[in-house]
């Protein structure tokens, strides 16, 4: 955890000076975070589902 503080601060540091591309950078992380979150609720939704519908087979046997 310790890396990828020191590693983010420093990738943050490099970037503050350099204004080219500071748009798309922000909105490619943007993106990422996005689809994180979205990958991340699918798969709790599925898992859910999968365990719903599990206990529905077996309530109809």
């Amino acid at each position: 955890m310790k890396f990828f503080k020191n590693s983010v601060a420093r990738c943050a540091r490099l970037l503050s000076g350099d204004r080219k591309g500071v748009t798309a950078l922000e909105y490619g992380l943007i993106a990422a975070l996005i689809a994180g979150v979205i990958i991340g609720g699918v798969t709790t939704l599925g898992s859910n589902i999968n365990t719903a519908f599990s206990n529905l087979a077996s309530n109809i046997k």
